[in-house]
């Protein structure tokens, strides 16, 4: 196993730095030090041809410019935050709305957009990436000086594994994802409309107008929003549902988990072979089927469409802070936020 760093580009001055983790199975993935960004995961395909599955840019600008928060991490807290604001402990915090009324993956230059310090893990049996960045007090409205660790790990079983840690010297909120677009079918050769999704999952959260939790829990069955048993996406969002249509024509949705650590999330292309199977210890996962990228960009030479990618964002449940029934996403002091997911690539016997 080894792991190559190089220069990937520049924001105010500062280098960004790339570091691409590759294992004796040619799998590699590359991440760079603004926003934690996955640049790429290269995988072979049921042929043993090695190609990017997932979206993303090969120079700093366009992140900056362009992203919809391809590969990045999001938080302080990932998802929406319902009128931009909630309360702790009697204390009302005002964020900053970047989603029409509401707060969205962090607000405005939140951890995506910042430059991480990085340092390289070399063990046995795996190599890696351990990021770091102190969010001050204050910083986007949120209370404490939040310290973050990010760690991305490659092993000889073709799994990438985050680990997320945060500590707080002041109670606040947190919940953090990986924003990664999937697309197994290798280098953007087909949208995601043909994949087949399975998802261990009896309940989703309704959401309102303002694509945030209504607070109530839906149950998926017989409901587009079914996946247990495995089927194509192009199935769930050619639905009439009206949630479907309410997040333009697709999926935008937590999806509660009913099981883990257990190949509870499955993503398959029958066409390349490829499969990938997402196990987490986390609430549930936002599944988003990039219905609203339709942007005047280029994907590396490919023009930005809807369904081209499939997020997996495994997570707390979003505005968790503002609903009582939820499971609150709050830190003190003298506690440590520790959550992991997993994602192995392998291809159909």
């Amino acid at each position: 196993m080894k792991i190559e760093k190089k220069v990937f580009g520049e924001l105010n001055g500062e280098k960004v730095y790339s570091f691409t983790l590759e294992n004796r199975n040619g799998m590699k993935v590359s991440c760079i030090t603004l926003g934690c960004i996955i640049t790429d995961v290269i995988v072979p395909d049921k042929n043993g041809k090695l190609e990017n599955v997932v979206l993303g840019f090969d120079n700093v600008e366009s992140y900056i410019k362009d992203s919809p928060y391809f590969g990045a991490v999001c938080g302080r807290v990932a998802g929406r935050i319902s009128n931009g604001q909630f309360e702790l402990d009697g204390q009302i915090y005002e964020l900053p709305k970047n989603d029409a009324n509401n707060h969205l993956h962090g607000g405005p230059e939140a951890f995506d957009k910042k430059l991480w310090d990085a340092q390289e893990i070399n063990v046995i049996d795996a190599v890696g990436v351990e990021f770091s960045y102190v969010s001050k007090d204050g910083e986007n409205g949120y209370p404490g000086n939040l310290s973050v660790r990010i760690t991305y790990t490659l092993n000889e079983q073709n799994e990438l594994s985050i680990t997320y840690h945060a500590t707080t010297d002041k109670k606040t909120i947190v919940n953090l994802t990986n924003h990664s677009y999937f697309n197994l079918s290798g280098d953007l050769k087909d949208d995601i409309l043909s994949h087949k999704l399975q998802v261990k999952s009896s309940e989703i959260l309704e959401l309102n107008a303002n694509v945030v939790p209504t607070g109530k829990f839906m149950n998926v069955t017989n409901s587009p929003f079914d996946f247990n048993t495995g089927k194509k996406i192009e199935e769930a969002i050619s639905s009439t549902h009206e949630q479907i249509q309410l997040v333009g024509q697709g999926v935008d949705h937590p999806f509660l988990l009913d099981d883990h650590q257990n190949e509870e999330i499955v993503l398959i292309d029958e066409k390349s072979g490829r499969k990938l199977i997402v196990e987490t210890d986390q609430q549930s996962v936002v599944i988003y089927t990039s219905n609203m990228l339709e942007e005047p960009f280029d994907i590396r030479g490919t023009k930005a469409r809807r369904y081209m990618g499939v997020c997996l964002e495994t997570q707390g449940l979003p505005d968790s802070i503002n609903h009582p029934k939820f499971s609150p996403c709050i830190l003190d002091t003298g506690e440590e936020y520790k959550t992991s997911t997993t994602y192995r690539f392998n291809v159909l016997k």
